[in-house]
């Protein structure tokens, strides 16, 4: 039957895989059930393989929704001999996923790269075309894989496809991917596909269907024979939805059939696979006589199913809901147990059919219940861990075991970015009589969604007064986790000086190591300055040749940046990236590169900074880390403003503050303000900067943060000086004085020696200046550069005309090859008036090259090959390749082996 009305959508279908040998693309279609998703992409995969595309294809089935990678392994079935290839981690991760094996740890991330490696293969004999039909109903690790894909696939020649129902959730619909509604045909779109029908329905029937289907695809092919076949829906319940319509109309074709046709298609509607054989067995031990294949061919003739050698597929998801809805609760109990009875006795489905056979309460089930979310939890298999923890509660017959149950589902739903579903779950938890630990793990539970922002019950004292409580109690583990949420708040808001003190005296006292890393991280977050000291020292021992796991590298390097040691936080955030990349673990890899981005652009390693901030920015927003996102949102306007975009600053921290404003997230509005400021003071606009910097200094304001503020000295004394008004940075630096005796780093001792000199009127500023300089810069070039700047035009405003230009020309070379292009203009200009012309600038290589092509550069500068810079950036092989080619071309070069010299 020929698709009417729908020339624009295959039109673009159709472009997108005329396109595919040049470039990749994804899209989803979105329509109510019926619309025409399912013929479209049924068009386009006809298409495909006609014109010699290898098209992959796999539908999503409601009841197989717990069975993680159900869609991907019916999806990859012409892709099993492809894995050999595969770098072994990989290879061993996507073998488990597409065969059910059970892998050690398997993460959905490595499971995806694996996939994309495999597709990017493949796709060099023949373009690949991947078709997702109904998304919704996959399960959450195939989407996850799928929608990850998605967004990788642009310099590959693969296309894929997914329809999902409108309203619907599910990652490829969330995924942020491009998205085209299906609406319903225009009336004369409608009429012409009745014309098209085998047999037109009357005059009468026509118009009723017409107006009743409202220009809905299936709806205008199945109900004229439900009005006109005399069954149990005549035509106008406007009183049941459209959906509703047409599922009756289905239930009243399969009440016709004959008894055992029924019984088949009573199981598949049940059964959450579609094996011909397992449905077969089943039926018959039902039916209690023999059922074969033959008894399935009325189903067809029917229209209810479409032929298969060794599966029972429904014609339209509808059919199955409709046979589905149509069995009394005794009869869907019963085909359960039968399922349940076939298989074998450790299997995830028997336990998950059990659940559904039992009406009561049944405690053995429920147990049954807790390892396949053990397993679950324990493979990433999130999603399904919460469901079998939930139904497990459902099924308690003891109140303490359904508590426990729910608060371990909410604890996993937390993971999945869900606070409507952790919201759901802590509520009937709380309908409980909960003892101590519940209640705290339940405060924990809500403290941990999105780092606690905005949560309504705990601030951050009454979180140490609970974690102190439950300590005492002897679970120390679930205290360290509470606590570790309070000084979250402290790095996010400002809770203040008493609920920053609350939480260093708890900290103290818990009963765990004291170099436990979290225990560490939450002294340094609550008290940067008034625990520094030890916060260092402890780092200092925990890395004199103790092993750790890359999650406590990941937490020194985060809190060495706010303990004014950025050396370490680079170095340790570096090196928990490489673990974490490994493991695919992608939420707390973004972690760690925000990290390492926040120390390098406090240094101003832009060519460290842009692809960092860049990468942990996207990855934030794919693991649904919205805070997170928006921190380095405005780390990527502080850089920008270090390059000189001011385009770039302000579309960067418009959107950070954007985000950030409503809960108040304090350090990204403070860099967001930082980042300005800086624009501000490469502009000439020392007035507007000074005004920007002093605001994260003021209590009062929405943009202070305690440990942002110590890193603003320089930029203060700078813009002060310049606009005239010492006198307005004299209190920001008697503060950091005074904190540079509890927290003495260098890079606070160089920002007041270098304040000291601009702002002193002693008469000594000469003798300060040279004091300045007096110190070790190796690593902290752009420290040396800003006080040579400031010295060389101090000089020239004193009429050393010719001492000024050593300074100037040393500060213009270190800012022009730190990419530092406003302050390398501020020395050019100074030299000019000092009667100096200086060279013309070249082109920063962070200014010619995009952020993931720079990232790509600098991995194959070190020696990596294409798959090994594809492993740790989640990219193929090929894409890789496609980077460099361009990296090339921008920079003029033949070969990597040109690339060291040319990007760091």
């Amino acid at each position: 039957m020929e698709l009417v009305g729908r020339s624009q959508e295959i039109d673009m279908l159709e472009g997108m895989l005329g396109n595919v040998g040049t470039r990749g693309a994804a899209l989803v279609l979105v329509g109510e059930p019926g619309v025409g998703k399912t013929a479209l992409l049924d068009h386009i995969g006809e298409l495909g393989r006609s014109s010699g595309l290898t098209v992959l294809s796999a539908a999503g089935v409601e009841a197989e929704r717990r069975l993680p990678y159900a869609g991907l392994q019916r999806l990859l079935r012409p892709m099993r001999n492809r894995l050999d290839g595969l770098p072994s981690p990989q290879r061993r991760a996507l073998a488990a996923a597409i065969s059910a094996e059970e892998p050690d740890a398997p993460r959905s991330y490595i499971v995806a790269l694996a996939l994309l490696n495999v597709l990017a293969e493949a796709a060099q004999d023949a373009p690949v075309v991947l078709i997702a039909d109904d998304a919704h109903w996959l399960d959450s690790e195939t989407n996850e894989v799928l929608a990850f894909l998605a967004r990788r696939i642009g310099a590959e020649p693969i296309v894929l496809l997914a329809a999902a129902r409108a309203g619907a959730r599910c990652s490829l619909v969330e995924g942020q991917l491009p998205t085209q509604t299906l609406n319903p045909l225009e009336a004369e779109f409608a009429e012409s596909l009745i014309d098209q029908l085998p047999n037109p329905p009357p005059a009468w029937v026509r118009r009723r269907v017409l107006a009743e289907a409202a220009g809905n695809p299936l709806a205008l092919i199945e109900l004229p024979s439900a009005a006109t076949s005399g069954g149990v829906l005549p035509l106008g319940s406007p009183w049941l939805p459209l959906t509703g319509r047409l599922e009756d109309a289905y239930a009243a074709r399969v009440a016709a059939l004959p008894a055992r046709t029924r019984t088949v298609l009573e199981v598949a509607a049940i059964d959450d696979a579609t094996e011909l054989a397992e449905i077969l067995r089943v039926a018959s031990n039902v039916h209690g006589t023999e059922i074969g294949s033959a008894d399935l061919l009325q189903a067809e003739t029917a229209h209810l199913v479409v032929s298969a050698p060794s599966s029972v597929e429904f014609r339209h998801p509808l059919v199955r809901s409709a046979i589905y809805q149509g069995l009394s609760d005794e009869r869907r109990r019963e085909l359960h147990r039968e399922l349940a009875s076939v298989l074998s006795a450790d299997s995830d489905r028997r336990t998950w059919h059990l659940a559904a056979a039992v009406s009561g309460l049944d405690e053995d089930v429920a147990l049954a219940l807790d390892r396949t979310a053990m397993r679950a939890r324990r493979l990433g298999h999130v999603e399904t861990a919460v469901g079998a923890l939930e139904r497990a509660a459902e099924l308690s017959p003891a109140l303490d075991r359904r508590a426990d149950r729910l608060l371990g589902a909410a604890d996993a739903a937390v993971e999945l970015g869900r606070p409507e579903l952790v919201t759901r779950l802590t509520e009937a938890a709380t309908r409980i009589d909960l003892d101590g630990q519940q209640r705290a793990r339940l405060a924990w539970i809500r403290a941990a969604f999105d780092d606690g922002l905005g949560d309504p019950v705990f601030d951050a004292a009454g979180l140490a007064n609970l974690a102190e409580s439950v300590g005492q109690q002897g679970h120390p583990d679930i205290a360290i986790r509470i606590l570790w949420s309070a000084a979250l708040r402290c790095f996010w808001t400002e809770p203040g000086a008493a609920a920053r003190a609350r939480i260093v005296e708890v900290a103290e006292r818990l009963p765990v190591d004291p170099l436990d890393a979290r225990l560490v991280a939450i002294l340094g977050y609550a008290a940067p300055v008034l625990r520094s000291a030890t916060v260092v020292e402890r780092i200092e021992r925990l890395l004199d040749g103790r092993p750790l796991d890359p999650e406590s590298v990941r937490l020194i390097g985060s809190v060495a940046a706010l303990v004014g040691r950025l050396d370490i936080a680079v170095t340790q955030s570096s090196a928990a990236i490489s673990g974490l990349r490994e493991h695919g673990r992608l939420q707390l890899l973004a972690r760690a590169l925000a990290a390492q981005a926040w120390a390098a652009a406090q240094t101003a390693q832009i060519e460290v900074a842009v692809p960092v901030a860049e990468e942990s920015s996207r990855l934030a927003e794919e693991t649904g880390q919205p805070y997170l996102h928006a921190l380095m949102l405005a780390t990527q306007a502080k850089v920008a403003a270090l390059q000189g975009n001011l385009s770039q600053v302000e579309s960067f921290a418009a959107e950070a503050e954007r985000i950030a404003l409503p809960v108040g997230a304090r350090n990204v509005l403070a860099s967001a303000q930082h980042a300005r400021a800086i624009a501000a003071l490469g502009e000439g606009d020392y007035e507007q900067a000074l005004s920007r910097l002093l605001r994260i200094h003021q209590p009062t304001s929405e943009s202070h943060q305690l440990a942002l503020k110590y890193q603003t000295l320089t930029d203060i004394a700078d813009a002060a000086y310049h606009s005239g008004r010492p006198d307005s940075a004299l209190p920001v630096l008697a503060e950091m004085k005074r904190v540079a005796r509890l927290a003495p780093s260098d890079e606070l001792l160089d920002s007041i020696r270098l304040a000291a000199a601009l702002l002193s009127s002693d008469g000594d500023t000469d003798g300060r200046f040279s004091a300045a300089l007096a110190n070790d810069f190796s690593h902290r070039p752009f420290t040396r550069a800003r006080i040579e700047l400031a010295y060389g035009e101090w000089l020239r405003r004193q009429r050393r005309i010719a001492d000024s230009r050593e300074y100037l020309r040393s500060a213009r070379e270190t800012f022009d090859a730190l990419g530092t292009r406003p302050f390398g203009e501020r020395a050019r200009r100074e030299l000019r008036a000092a009667g100096e012309r200086s060279p013309e600038r070249q082109p920063f290589v962070a200014e010619i090259l995009t952020p993931q092509e720079l990232q790509v550069s600098q991995m194959a500068a070190e020696g990596l090959t294409n798959k090994e810079i594809g492993a740790r950036l989640y990219l193929s092989h090929r894409t890789v390749g496609a980077h460099l080619a361009r990296v090339y071309a921008k920079l003029g070069i033949a070969s990597r082996g040109q690339l060291h010299s040319m990007v760091r």
